[in-house]
C-alpha cells in the first residue's frame, strides 16, 4: 500500500486499477488486450469511436435508463457529483443514482465515458474539445464542474522558487489536453522556458522544462521519490503532497488566471436531446449541489473524504486543507498568492459556463505543446466551439431554481452575472 494516497483504497472492490507503464513493460487495461500505450495512441489518432466499438463490443456499456452514472477521478473537481449524490440531491429529483465509480485516471474515464458506462461524468475542460473536434464524439459540455481548485508543487529541496527554475527540471501534469497544461505552459512561456515533451533518457536542455502525463494519485509519491521535480494537478493532490510527500507550493493556478474552469460537467449529446425532463432534473441536482459547497466547504470536504462518505481516498483533514487552507501568511514564500483581491477560494463551484472562456481555452490550446496529432485545432474557430460544445439551457433553469448562487463572490458583478472579462495575471 502507497502511504501517500492510500493505494489500497483506490483499488478497492469497483473501483478502477491502477496501470503503470514503465521502460520495457506495459500494463494491460480494461480493453482486454490493448496496453494503456496503445490505447492513448488509438485516443489520440481520432479513435475513440472505435474504441467506444470495442468496449461495447465486449458488454462494458450499461444499458439506457433513468439510473444516473457517474464516473470520477478521486479529485475535488468532482465535488458537485459527488455531493449531489451523497446529501440525495438526485434522489430529491426523483432520480435514482448509482454510487459514483472511482477512475484513476482520464484515459480510463474517456474510454468508459465513450462506451457508455457513464451518463455523467466530469472531464478536464480542453478533455470535450479534443473530443468532440478530434474524434467526432458527440460530447456535450453543461456546467462547470468548479473554478479554480488546482496548483503547482515543487519539492522542497529543489530550489524552485519561480518558473523559470523549472529549466532542466521535470513536471508532470494531469493529461495533455487539461488546464493544468495550458496555465503551466503560459507561465513557462512568460519565463523564457519551453516546454517539450522527451522520453526517459533523453538530454533536457538548460533552457527547456520536459512534461510527462501522471495519474494524480502517482504524483505526490513521484515527488517524494525525486522522480520527478514538480507537478500541476487538482486537489486534494497538492495538499496530500505538502502534508506527505514534502512538497512545497509554487503558485495557485486561480491566482493565475481569476476563477477559471479546470474541470466540466459533461453528458451525451442523446441524452440532451432524447431525455430532456431527466437532463434537467440532473442539472437541477447538480447546482444544488455546487450552491451548498459553496456555502459549506469543510462540511462537504469531510463529507467527500475517507472519514465521511469515502468518495476520495484521503482523510478529512486533507481535503478540508484542500478546499479551505488559502491565505497569504500560509503560503508566502513563495508568494503562491499574489492578488488576494480577486477574493477567490482554494476551490469555488460557480458552475455556469461562461462563453468567454471557452474562447480562451481554444486559442490556447493552439499554443500548447501536447503529443499526437492536432490538426483539428488549426482551423477550429473559438465562437463556434463556445457555441456548439456548450448547452448551457439546461444550468439556466437551474440557476434559476436555486439563485443562491449569486451569493458567491466570485460570480461577475453588474447587470449580466451570464458575461464575463477573462482575467489572467501570470
Amino acid at each position: 500500500m502507497c502511504a501517500l494516497c492510500d493505494r489500497d483504497d483506490l483499488l478497492a472492490d469497483g473501483h478502477e486499477t491502477a496501470s503503470h507503464e514503465t521502460a520495457g513493460h506495459e500494463t494491460k487495461t480494461g480493453l482486454q488486450g490493448l496496453t494503456r500505450r496503445q490505447s492513448f495512441d488509438l485516443l489520440a489518432g481520432g479513435g475513440l469511436a472505435m474504441m467506444a466499438a470495442l468496449q461495447s463490443g465486449l458488454s462494458l456499456a450499461q444499458p439506457k435508463d433513468d439510473v444516473v452514472r457517474i464516473g470520477y477521478l478521486p479529485i475535488t473537481d468532482a465535488t458537485a457529483l459527488l455531493a449531489a449524490h451523497g446529501m440525495g440531491f438526485f434522489k430529491e429529483e426523483g432520480l435514482e443514482a448509482e454510487k459514483p465509480t472511482l477512475i484513476r485516471s482520464w484515459s480510463s474515464l474517456v474510454e468508459s465515458f465513450a462506451a457508455q458506462k457513464f451518463n455523467l461524468v466530469h472531464f478536464l475542460k480542453p478533455i470535450p474539445v479534443w473530443m468532440r473536434y478530434n474524434n467526432k464524439f458527440p460530447v456535450k459540455i453543461m456546467a462547470w464542474a468548479h473554478t479554480n481548485g488546482s496548483a503547482i508543487v515543487v519539492g522542497k529541496d529543489a530550489g524552485i522558487a519561480s518558473f523559470a527554475d523549472l529549466r532542466g527540471k521535470q513536471v508532470a501534469v494531469p493529461y495533455w489536453y487539461s488546464m493544468h497544461n495550458i496555465v503551466l505552459q503560459m507561465a513557462l512561456r512568460k519565463a523564457g522556458v519551453k516546454a517539450v515533451i522527451k522520453g526517459q533518457g533523453e538530454t533536457v536542455a538548460a533552457d527547456e522544462c520536459n512534461l510527462q502525463v501522471m495519474a494524480p494519485p502517482d504524483m505526490p509519491p513521484a515527488l517524494a521519490a525525486k522522480k520527478i521535480d514538480a507537478y500541476i494537478v487538482a486537489e486534494p493532490f497538492n495538499a496530500l503532497g505538502e502534508l506527505k510527500a514534502g512538497a512545497r507550493m509554487l503558485r495557485f493556478t486561480g491566482d493565475m488566471w481569476k476563477n477559471h474552469p479546470c474541470c466540466v460537467v459533461c453528458m451525451h449529446e442523446s441524452d440532451t436531446k432524447e431525455r430532456s425532463a431527466w437532463t434537467q432534473k440532473v442539472m437541477n441536482a447538480v447546482v444544488k449541489a455546487q450552491v451548498y459547497a459553496s456555502a459549506n466547504k469543510k462540511e462537504v470536504a469531510r463529507l467527500l473524504s475517507r472519514d465521511g462518505m469515502g468518495y476520495l481516498p484521503v482523510p478529512a483533514d486533507v481535503v478540508e486543507r484542500a478546499m479551505t487552507l488559502y491565505d497569504t501568511a500560509t503560503y508566502a514564500d513563495p508568494p503562491a498568492i499574489r492578488h488576494p483581491d480577486w477574493k477567490n477560494g482554494r476551490i469555488d463551484f460557480n458552475g455556469y459556463p461562461y462563453p468567454s472562456a471557452t474562447r480562451l481555452i481554444v486559442g490556447a490550446m493552439n499554443e500548447t505543446v501536447v503529443a499526437g496529432d492536432t490538426t483539428f485545432l488549426k482551423d477550429l474557430n473559438p465562437d463556434f466551439v463556445a457555441k456548439d460544445l456548450v448547452d448551457d439551457r439546461f444550468i439556466r433553469k437551474a440557476l434559476a431554481k436555486f439563485p443562491d448562487w449569486r451569493k458567491d463572490p466570485t460570480v461577475p458583478a453588474g447587470a449580466d452575472p451570464f458575461t464575463r472579462e477573462e482575467v489572467i495575471a501570470l
